[in-house]
């Protein structure tokens, strides 16, 4: 299948018109308007250092519905303890360089790149790209960011530099998004991590849906 070129004006191909890797289009940029259009279209941006921008929309899809979360016996305690403090949105770029910087086992380098860390705190000072930091002792222990639209979550990247650290954050996160009756975080693309919290492969034009539903929101 064809892989699209973006030229400047802010449209995309359709979702389905992607390869069965999920990847999209190639090229473009990173502005708010642009980033803000894929999100509403069940699109976004993967790529690395030495890539051009590469755009994807996976089938399926890796959704956490949020009445699916897992909390294990040991996170369970952590929050009973209340071994980490939680704030939102205090350290945005903190969040995002920690996320980019942090080593993930069997994966060099990362997709953070300093142009995604740039666009997301731009999007991040519009009020849609958010971040939860847990602490411990005064320090940022971990954390998560991703951008709101609606009553949907897109869940961008977690970090911990302490056990538990970004499980928390993510069980705090999904407490205030239920309260707020959202209809799930977007997880893009399956890990096992994330599995083993609840997050489940949807089909994409079942994913579309969703998202169009919960995009009705402001």
């Amino acid at each position: 299948m064809p892989i699209y070129r973006l030229v400047e004006e802010l449209v995309f191909p359709p979702p389905e018109y992607a390869d069965p890797s999920g990847l999209l289009a190639v090229g473009g940029d990173l502005s708010s308007e642009r980033l803000l259009e894929a999100y509403r279209v069940g699109i976004f941006p993967w790529y690395s250092e030495e890539q051009p921008i590469l755009w994807w929309s996976p089938d399926p899809r890796f959704v956490l519905d949020l009445d699916e979360f897992r909390v294990s016996r040991s996170l369970r305690n952590t929050l009973k303890r209340r071994t980490f403090q939680i704030s939102f949105d205090r350290a945005f770029e903190e969040v995002i360089q920690a996320c980019a910087s942090v080593a993930r086992r069997g994966q060099k380098g990362t997709w953070i790149t300093e142009e995604m860390q740039e666009a997301y705190v731009e999007l991040h000072g519009l009020g849609y790209a958010h971040s939860v930091e847990t602490w411990f002792g005064g320090q940022l222990a971990g954390g998560l960011y991703g951008v709101s639209l609606g009553r949907a979550f897109f869940g961008e990247s977690m970090f911990h530099f302490k056990t538990d650290a970004s499980k928390v954050a993510l069980a705090v996160l999904v407490q205030q998004l239920k309260e707020w009756e959202f209809h799930f975080i977007d997880a893009q693309m399956s890990t096992e991590h994330l599995a083993r919290l609840g997050a489940k492969e949807t089909p994409r034009r079942i994913f579309l849906k969703r998202l169009k539903s919960a995009l009705r929101f402001p």
